[in-house]
């Protein structure tokens, strides 16, 4: 009997072997199964997505990686597509695997991003990291009033928030401001006013000496009636150079749009002015008043900021339009009433002109 009991023990190693052997090859094929699906997950975070078209995404602010996954979805920048249609694996899984792979998970900046046609998740990613979000953009003209540039950043349609006071005359600097979404008009208007402040404190800081004026308020109010006398940036300086001789004479200033000003708050007039108007006293009544007005009647630019504060050397009183857009600039009263009879004479022609067109 124990003779016949001996095999035993070596059918039991070889039935044990072939258990070995098999979970064996199970794990071989897991681990190539997983490997597999890696590689593909991973090819697939980097092949172009399914947008056909541009299309935005807003992340606000708190956004975590499970919700920016589910925007992406939603917006279909990511598919729903899963590993072999199981279930497995689906595209919000693979773009949350692969950023937490490349240790991005906590870099993702919020703001509204312009998801580009066929972006792949790494390239939205990537987009993310660098916060390259969507730029909006508002310009103010040079010569605006504050209330002109109240009106502009209400009606844009981005900006968020009301403000319901214009910022003081000439505390803003007209630009062209980039934005994002969710910017306040509050914010837009103190970037404007520190700007401003800064550009004008550090031209100030470089003044030529012996201005007729002692202080930067006063060169503001100057440089707001250089430009709204010429839109031309190269005639700034000859048009800052006149009023800086007149101020240094004793002469009175006699600037059009201080008049307007006056009249309007910086409001188109829509007409000449009236004698009646510049026999008018008011306090911006340049042609009633001796020296400058009680305060800026624009927001001027950098150009017409220089102007004042570094004028050029000219011996010029007066300037007249010369029909071309610009100025005819004289040092006499003589030179300058030739120069008017000119612009009389084109006035005249131009009118001509105008009723011939016009029967």
């Amino acid at each position: 009997m124990a003779g016949e009991d001996a095999p035993r023990p070596r059918r039991r190693r070889s039935v044990l072997l072939r258990i070995f052997a098999a979970l064996f090859s199970l794990a071989i094929l897991a681990i190539v199964a997983a490997g597999g699906a890696a590689w593909w997950a991973w090819q697939r975070f980097n092949a172009p997505g399914p947008l056909a078209a541009e299309t935005t995404v807003m992340l606000d602010p708190g956004d975590g990686l499970n919700t920016i996954a589910a925007k992406l979805k939603t917006a279909g920048a990511i598919s729903s597509e899963d590993l072999f249609g199981l279930g497995l694996l689906d595209d919000t899984a693979i773009f949350k695997l692969g950023v937490r792979y490349r240790e991005n998970h906590n870099k993702l900046k919020f703001g509204e991003y312009a998801i580009p046609a066929h972006a792949s998740m790494a390239e939205i990613m990537d987009l993310m990291v660098a916060g390259k979000v969507i730029q909006y953009r508002l310009t103010a003209a040079e010569g605006l009033t504050s209330q002109m540039i109240l009106r502009l950043v209400a009606a844009d349609p981005v900006l968020t928030g009301e403000v319901r006071a214009a910022p003081a005359e000439g505390t803003l600097l007209p630009e062209t401001y980039l934005f994002t979404r969710g910017t306040t008009r509050a914010d837009l208007l103190r970037r404007m006013a520190k700007d401003h402040a800064d550009l004008a404190a550090a031209l100030w800081a470089k003044r030529k000496p012996d201005l007729p004026y002692d202080t930067l308020e006063e060169a503001i109010i100057l440089a707001s009636i250089v430009e709204k006398e010429t839109g031309l940036a190269a005639e700034r300086p000859q048009v800052a150079s006149v009023f800086v001789n007149r101020l240094r004479k004793g002469m009175r200033l006699q600037s059009d749009p201080t008049i307007i000003y006056g009249l309007t708050g910086g409001e188109p007039l829509g007409r000449g002015i009236r004698q009646s108007e510049l026999d008018q006293p008011n306090p911006y009544n340049t042609y009633q008043i001796d020296g400058l007005p009680p305060g800026p009647i624009c927001n001027p630019g950098r150009a017409s900021l220089e102007a004042v504060i570094n004028p050029p050397d000219t011996d010029y009183l007066y300037f007249v339009a010369d029909g071309t857009g610009g100025h005819a600039f004289a040092a006499t009263l003589e030179e300058h009433n030739k120069n008017v009879a000119r612009w009389r004479e084109i006035e005249r022609e131009r009118a001509k002109a105008a009723e011939g067109a016009n029967p």
